[in-house]
């Protein structure tokens, strides 16, 4: 009896004896066999240098909210200003290094909402409610309600953000970056701390500052990102002569007048640009029909 072959061609194959003894058969592997088994899911990483960053922002915005609690308001508008240089490092150094996780995004969401969130809304609170409520409940009532919808309103921010990061321009945020909207209202609290006695109007002003930040951050319009900027390339003597006059001596002979200058422009110039832009297309369009008239 001849020995009859069978040919299989899924994969390596072992010879050995028939049942009767006098044939062979090919039988898959065993190595064969446990590759068809599902591989393991690999470890989440976590990496320690961009969420150490990411703890200092945290870190600054709690030490906000404890320096606005015991009257430090100056140390307040610092620490918001600290926590929005944690932040922007821990993403950068996570592309740098190829460190980018997804715990780390949503480690850097959550701290966000405490040092940008919750931090500003809290010093606000601190800074102008007690004095407010001295002219009638229904003015410290408008305080508290004015930094509570500072603090929803950088919530949905975030989340907006989060759901959109993947489909929007990077070179553009769709409305009011939370740490820019931080920095404006700490950084209002900041230059008029020595204002002793502000006032109704002056607490007035506090709080309209606190709300139209948290409506900015909610709103269709876009600022700039500054992603593109290539940080890199050399530049010329007359660029770097500049930025170290801009940086180390109007920011160091008075931070909180030029940081609330800087995010008080980086605010306000979209929305004035959109109602200069709605103005000039009414004018153009009663241009022709007084013409015809």
């Amino acid at each position: 009896m001849k020995e009859s072959a069978i040919i299989l061609a899924d994969g390596p194959r072992c010879r050995g004896l028939d049942a009767a003894g006098s044939g062979t058969y090919h039988a898959p592997l065993m190595a064969h066999q446990e590759s068809d088994r599902p591989a393991r899911p690999r470890r989440r990483a976590i990496y320690l240098l961009p969420n150490l960053l990411t703890t200092g922002c945290l870190f600054s915005g709690f030490y906000a909210i404890i320096a606005a609690i015991d009257g430090n308001f100056d140390h307040a508008g610092m620490a918001v200003f600290v926590a929005m240089l944690f932040d922007g490092l821990d993403g950068r150094v996570a592309r740098l290094t190829n460190t980018e996780s997804a715990f780390g995004k949503e480690y850097d969401s959550l701290a966000d909402m405490v040092a940008f969130g919750v931090a500003p809304a809290i010093v606000s609170y601190q800074w102008g409610v007690a004095r407010i409520t001295e002219y009638g409940g229904v003015w410290g009532r408008i305080g508290w309600l004015a930094a509570f919808f500072y603090a929803v309103t950088a919530a949905l921010r975030l989340a907006r953000f989060n759901t959109r990061v993947s489909t929007t321009d990077k070179r553009y945020f769709e409305g009011l970056p939370s740490p820019s909207a931080a920095a404006l209202v700490s950084g209002f609290i900041w230059v008029f701390n020595e204002w002793r006695e502000p006032g109704l109007p002056g607490l007035v002003i506090a709080f309209t500052v606190t709300a139209l930040a948290g409506a900015l951050m909610v709103s269709p319009f876009s600022y700039p990102s500054f992603k593109n900027i290539d940080l890199t390339r050399p530049v010329r003597f007359v660029s770097l002569v500049v930025a170290v006059v801009v940086v180390f001596v109007v920011i160091a002979g008075a931070p909180s007048k030029a940081l609330l200058l800087c995010f008080g422009s980086y605010a306000t110039v979209p929305p004035l640009l959109w109602v200069w832009r709605r103005l000039r297309r009414r004018q153009r369009g009663d241009a022709p029909s007084a013409n015809r008239s």
